[in-house]
């Protein structure tokens, strides 16, 4: 699974660290961190609430790219 870095772009620019994203969502700051790092594959569910906290759509942070990882 390869690492997730529109996600943390988006906390980022937000100027939220993962502990914050992690309470608006209501998981684990390390939910967040492997998530970010490739190494969790959320739910749709999940998906959703992190799309609504940043204000972002599921295209926009968890679409990849055909070839690439």
């Amino acid at each position: 699974m390869a690492k997730n870095l529109k996600l943390k772009a988006a906390r980022v620019q937000l100027d939220l660290s993962q502990e914050a994203l992690a309470e608006r969502v209501g998981i684990s700051r390390q939910t967040v961190h492997l998530i970010e790092r490739g190494d969790y594959n959320p739910s749709l569910r999940l998906c959703l609430q992190i799309c609504w906290a940043l204000g972002k759509t599921l295209d926009e942070l968890f679409w990849r790219e055909e070839g690439s990882e």
